[in-house]
């Protein structure tokens, strides 16, 4: 039985995604846009494409069913990192307001595609309310954890709480460092990926030390990114089932210390579709449906 999304570790079975010919479009989009949009490097285009078709086809092979967003004028190529667009709850989606922008017409291309996808919208953030995806992590079914720093704020999180009302039992802010400052990518996921209910990868360097310790107190076991893997995403991981996790190659450690948690590492090549842009796995899906 599949329920619609609280949970960031069951058995992953919907995930809406964004090809990367659709979202870069073509070489002459992404050489007009990488450096606007921050990016450490050039694209290439071609080579995202086989990237992503080999990302894709490893998302299939492990179950999961992808529900693929199209081609958008009004989206730029930040538009294939779609988990930021929305949120998803049991009761269906919700539509996020964007803090990076460039990205504000993100949320509305998300919606098209959901509702025809027969995937419900349940509400929207909206006004001075900032939430981007990547700062939702679901601690367990009724407990989720918000970061709050550039890309999400207050007002944000007090929106998101009231849709939620009765379907979780916290919401948990977790406030963010300054880290390299309001143009760069960051977002709770950035530090912090649970991989099981009792299991997540953290960069502990820059977690809070109150959400840190709840982990702890609630008995999660903490797979520690080591420094110089941290900005090569290593933090960065998508759960597809319980101890069964999808992350970015050239990771080697944290990949040793997944595994001696008992976890199985499926790893992609993303040079071109996470490293160049940051985003990792989770930035790449928005999970729809997991398995109870």
């Amino acid at each position: 039985m599949s329920s619609l999304g609280q949970s960031d570790i069951r058995p992953l079975r919907r995930v809406l995604l964004k090809h990367a010919r659709d979202a870069f479009v073509d070489q002459p989009t992404l050489d007009a846009t990488w450096k606007k949009l921050g990016y450490t490097a050039r694209p290439d285009f071609a080579a995202a494409v086989s990237e992503y078709d080999a990302f894709l086809a490893l998302l299939q092979d492990l179950g999961a069913d992808a529900i693929m967003a199209p081609a958008d004028p009004e989206t730029g190529p930040d538009s294939i990192y779609v988990r930021d667009a929305s949120v998803v709850c049991d009761r269906g989606a919700i539509l996020c307001n964007m803090g990076k922008q460039v990205r504000g017409t993100e949320p509305t291309a998300a919606e098209r595609t959901l509702r025809k996808a027969g995937v419900p919208v349940v509400g929207r953030i909206s006004g001075s309310g900032r939430v981007e995806g990547g700062d939702v992590a679901w601690i367990d079914r009724r407990n989720v954890a918000v970061g709050l720093g550039y890309r999400t704020n207050a007002e944000g999180i007090r929106q998101l709480r009231g849709l939620l009302d009765g379907e979780v039992d916290r919401v948990i802010p977790v406030p963010l460092p300054h880290w390299r400052g309001p143009g760069d990518v960051f977002h709770l996921m950035s530090m912090y990926s649970p991989v099981d209910g009792d299991l997540a990868v953290v960069y502990s360097p820059l977690l809070p030390v109150p959400f840190r310790q709840h982990l702890l107190k609630s008995g999660c076991e903490l797979v520690e990114v080591p420094d110089d893997e941290f900005e090569s995403m290593g933090c960065n991981v998508l759960a597809v089932g319980p101890r069964r996790c999808v992350a970015l190659e050239g990771n080697p450690v944290t990949r040793r210390r997944l595994e001696a948690a008992g976890a199985e590492v499926h790893t992609y090549r993303g040079r071109e579709i996470s490293a160049k842009g940051g985003g990792g796995p989770t930035c790449l899906t928005r999970p729809i449906a997991r398995d109870e």
